[in-house]
């Protein structure tokens, strides 16, 4: 019911959602660009309209009252973002002992412009065995959902450009502050 409802309020909105097929058991999705709270909305709205069985990490302020029971039934997992804390070694746990996990991360951290990508996704990924799957909210299109399916090769420097390139003309709702597609750590 609630796939449907998100496929219809994002139709009556112009909105389409995409996706390629053969969607992977486990994996990392990469959610890019992150440039506006309203990202939230469109995305959640295509995780419902795709039927993902999605958790996100988010920052730990994000888990506190009022919202953060609702968050974490949501699927929310709190980072504090602060501090090193064992991210990448917990969630490699947490695929190892899950048949089905999709795993969402923002890999600039934020909605403001950074000099590039924090590398967690990418070591988590690499450390599960598991594809990162590439996440999107085209505003320009009004088009949501899944770009592509992405084995990584171990070599950053591939990597990061094969991921580059699914995201070419794939703007955000402020593209001015998407971050560029390199590594930052």
């Amino acid at each position: 019911m609630l796939k449907n409802m998100a496929f219809r309020l994002l139709a009556l909105h112009g909105w389409s959602l995409t996706e390629p097929p053969d969607r992977p058991a486990r994996a990392v999705l990469v959610a890019y660009p992150h440039t506006s709270n309203w990202d939230a909305l469109y995305a959640l709205l295509a995780k419902l309209g795709l039927g993902l069985d999605a958790r996100w990490v988010a920052k730990d302020a994000l888990s506190r009252w009022p919202f953060g029971g609702l968050l974490g039934r949501m699927g929310g997992i709190p980072v504090n973002r602060r501090e090193r804390n064992g991210l990448v070694a917990g969630m490699v746990v947490r695929f190892a002992a899950r048949p089905r996990l999709l795993l969402v991360v923002a890999p600039e951290g934020t909605r403001r412009q950074t000099e590039g990508w924090k590398s967690g996704f990418y070591r988590i990924a690499l450390a599960a065995n598991i594809p990162v799957v590439l996440g999107f909210v085209d505003y320009a299109r009004r088009e949501a959902g899944i770009l592509a399916y992405l084995t990584l090769t171990g070599d950053p420097a591939v990597d990061i450009a094969a991921i580059a390139r699914h995201y070419v003309d794939r703007p955000g709702r402020h593209p001015a502050l998407a971050s560029p597609i390199r590594w930052l750590d």
